[in-house]
């Protein structure tokens, strides 16, 4: 049985504020998050339309971003409506959810101030 990659398939993402096609959403190469794991995220499960212990799991994105000496420039609240908003955008009800924020691309050393903060969102059926 062959699996379908993640990066050859339908649907929506939400990436930095806005709903993107799935195939549209990039990562540079040389970005920060990549390079020293500057990155925290959460795996969440979505059972009859509603993901489970939603805001738990967006406050422990959120402080362990702040672990990171970095601020997810999204509120709680905009986090969890972007979530919301990408299970919807693909037709799931039960399904695995995927928020991710990592540092971008500014700079490439140990150091990362100044870098931005991006903030990405998928959600898949499981």
């Amino acid at each position: 049985m062959a699996l379908l990659p993640f990066d050859d398939r339908d649907g929506w993402l939400w990436l930095d504020g806005s709903l993107v096609p799935w195939r549209d959403a990039k990562l540079h190469v040389l970005s920060h998050g990549l390079h020293y794991a500057s990155a925290v995220f959460e795996g969440e499960r979505a059972y009859a339309g509603n993901i489970f212990r939603l805001r738990d799991h967006t406050q422990r994105l959120i402080n362990s971003g702040r672990i990171l000496s970095f601020e997810i420039p999204w509120s709680a609240e905009q986090i969890d409506a972007a979530s919301n908003e990408v299970l919807r955008a693909n037709g799931l009800t039960d399904g695995y959810v995927r928020p991710i924020a990592w540092r971008g691309s500014e700079q490439l050393a140990v150091s990362a101030t100044g870098t931005s903060i991006h903030l990405a969102i998928g959600a898949w059926p499981w």
